[in-house]
């Protein structure tokens, strides 16, 4: 997969006619490294409400595939992702993309960038943020059940779809 040229996060549905685009540098490398896993993940306010529950996937060798709206502003998201870190499983994740954020949301890549440094459990994780998955447009699909390999380096970043399911 390649970035987006551009984004935007507008309702598309309201106004046809001036809608508004940003460039779009790229996605954001957090943390370097290469992974291949399986992929679980979503709407990640929705995704931890599995936790403790049968429905739950089981995160050992995963990829996570995260995700969510403007609602979830920056302290939400920290204390999200921290839930998801004490997940039984988590410490055989293998990385983390994390889809671009709402402009109302308020984060930005340096509080992105502090929240994922405060999880002790993420250091030794490739992870991308700012890709094309979510609430903004355009936006891919990734295959929950399939398998991707993750590339993150300054100069390459890379996320390859495998398989659609496993």
């Amino acid at each position: 997969m390649k970035p987006a040229s551009f984004w935007r996060d507008d309702a598309w549905y309201l106004d046809q006619e001036n809608r508004r685009f940003h460039p779009n540098p790229g996605w954001l490398p957090l943390q370097e490294g290469k992974a291949e896993g399986t992929i679980p993940g979503g709407n990640l306010s929705t995704f931890i409400l599995l936790q403790g529950t049968e429905f739950m996937p089981d995160l050992r060798g995963a990829i996570l595939f995260l995700e969510d709206d403007e609602s979830v502003n920056p302290p939400v998201f920290d204390r999200y992702l921290q839930s998801l870190v004490q997940q039984p499983g988590f410490e055989e994740v293998q990385g983390i993309v994390i889809g671009r954020f709402q402009d109302r949301s308020g984060m930005t890549p340096d509080i992105l960038r502090e929240i994922v440094r405060s999880k002790k459990e993420c250091n030794h994780l490739p992870i991308i943020a700012d890709t094309d998955c979510g609430h903004t447009t355009p936006r891919f699909t990734f295959p929950i059940g399939g398998r991707a390999r993750i590339q993150v380096e300054q100069e390459q970043i890379e996320i390859r779809i495998l398989s659609r399911f496993n």
